[in-house]
């Protein structure tokens, strides 16, 4: 009785544990590396991928040393993931370009008919997770994809390196989550001249990398979701021109659309021209950037909070702004924007000595069907005594101001200069300051014909409080 009782257990642990236990992974040590951040480990970690016949590699806590590029050619290698012993292990690039470099062959679509038979076989869903990379080289990079289908990339720490994620040629179906990118020379996430579609960035910290954190530099992109991040401190105060969030669509030939900013932390501190989100679009061809949604977030700390430069079909609502040196919001250029439900605040707390020349406000030139509605936008100080003001409408048509809140502006609440067709009803422009120094509530120049004013409720400024030297313009 007791010799079958022993066999019984013996034949249940032996099933447990077949039933449970993991698949092997290929351990970098086992093939030579040290580990030690000394010896150069390049040649280990490369045998190491070679031989990695059940497809999974791990880096068991140390410090790697590499001296080039690891390259991944997903064909010859098979499907393969790439680990770091839940963030122990360490990759030390000395040498130029990325640590690692993934390729596959892939060149359609999403869609399936697309998707040639190697891809399925030996190339789908390269993964790279829990694992630090660090630059020891002024031109160390991080990873860079190539013609790859369903990139993952998930709780790597990426830091001192010049491009943290580098994104080329063509890629589907990408996600990045649970990722710290940290000071980058460069871009945190960079999309060069690149074709995606689908593409995920989620859950993540990027942050300090001087030329940008998430930059599109043309490329077809379509369906980019960047959600719940902390976006911050993306620029070189003394350097070029930067920002956190940066599309560029300016080169011919490149389009971006349909995307959505919902829910990051997107702050930074004053660079000359920087930006926390900037769109620039072609110039006379607004089509070829737009059908975006900015949504929820918290916007501070920049020259521009959002720059919107030849863009079509934006949706701006329900975020909180504070401290736009320049404005808080600029659109150029653009076409069919909805600036909605947004504070725009001034909340003393983060006005020191050196904030204090954060103007604030809003400012919409030479655009048309632009809808400004149910916004707060307080203690604007933009404009001047002779023009400006905390929203200013200039050289634009068919726009619509109204059930906004405008508190304590410097100059005028509202300034619109040579426009058409422009509604302005059932906002409130007041005075809580106890000293005033609002000049005018509303300020309406140039040719303005078809513009209306009606049913708003306007304080007495120290020119009036509703002051029309414009010709066309009809206030009710």
């Amino acid at each position: 009785m007791f010799e079958f009782k022993f066999r019984f257990t013996i034949l249940i642990c032996a099933l447990f544990c077949t039933v449970t236990s993991p698949s092997m992974a290929i351990d970098v040590k086992d093939f030579g590396a040290q580990g030690d951040g000394k010896a150069d480990d390049t040649d280990a970690i490369i045998a190491a991928i070679t031989g990695a016949v059940d497809g999974h590699v791990e880096f068991t806590k140390g410090q790697y040393k590499i001296s080039r590029t690891i390259e991944v050619k997903l064909g010859e290698t098979g499907s393969l993931s790439i680990s770091g012993a839940g963030g122990t292990g360490s990759v030390i690039m000395t040498g130029e370009g990325p640590a690692f470099r993934f390729i596959g062959s892939h060149e359609g679509s999403a869609l399936p008919s697309t998707v040639k038979p190697i891809v399925w076989e030996k190339e789908r869903m390269p993964t790279i997770y829990d694992l630090e990379i660090v630059g020891a080289h002024q031109d160390a990079d991080g990873l860079e994809f190539r013609n790859t289908m369903q990139p993952t990339v998930r709780g790597l720490l990426i830091r001192d390196v010049r491009t943290g994620v580098h994104l080329v040629s063509r890629n589907r179906n990408i996600i990045i989550a649970d990722c710290h990118i940290y000071n980058a020379s460069g871009i945190g996430i960079f999309l060069d001249q690149v074709n995606i579609h689908q593409f995920i960035i989620s859950n993540s910290h990027i942050s300090y990398c001087k030329q940008g954190g998430i930059k599109v530099a043309g490329g077809n992109i379509r369906n980019f979701q960047i959600t719940g991040n902390d976006i911050e401190y993306n620029c070189d105060p003394e350097g070029i021109v930067s920002a956190d969030i940066w599309i560029d669509c300016s080169k011919p030939g490149s389009s971006v659309r349909e995307g959505t900013i919902s829910g990051n932390t997107i702050q930074a501190i004053y660079s000359p021209n920087g930006a926390n989100i900037r769109f620039i679009g072609q110039e006379g061809n607004p089509r070829k950037i737009g059908l975006w949604s900015i949504t929820g977030n918290h916007i501070s700390a920049q020259d521009i909070n959002i720059h919107l430069q030849q863009t079509r079909g934006i949706n701006i609502t329900g975020n909180s702004f504070i401290r736009g040196f320049n404005r808080n919001i600029v659109i150029e250029n653009s076409e069919n924007i909805v600036v909605g439900n947004n504070v725009m605040d001034r909340n003393e707390d983060y006005y020191s000595a050196t904030d204090s020349t954060a103007v604030g406000g809003v400012s919409i030139a030479n655009s048309r069907n632009i809808i400004f509605s149910s916004n707060i936008l307080e203690g604007a100080e933009a404009g001047n005594e002779q023009a400006g003001g905390a929203l200013t409408i200039n050289n634009s048509r068919h726009i619509t101001i109204n059930n906004n809140q405008i508190t304590d502006p410097k100059f005028q609440g509202i300034h619109i200069n040579n426009s058409a067709g422009v509604m302005v009803s059932a906002c409130m422009v007041t005075e809580n300051r106890q000293i005033p120094r609002m000049l005018s509530g509303i300020l309406v120049t140039g040719s303005c014909p078809g513009t209306v004013i009606r049913g708003n409720r306007v304080d007495n400024g120290k020119s009036g409080r509703i002051k029309n030297k414009a010709t066309g313009a009809i206030i009710e």
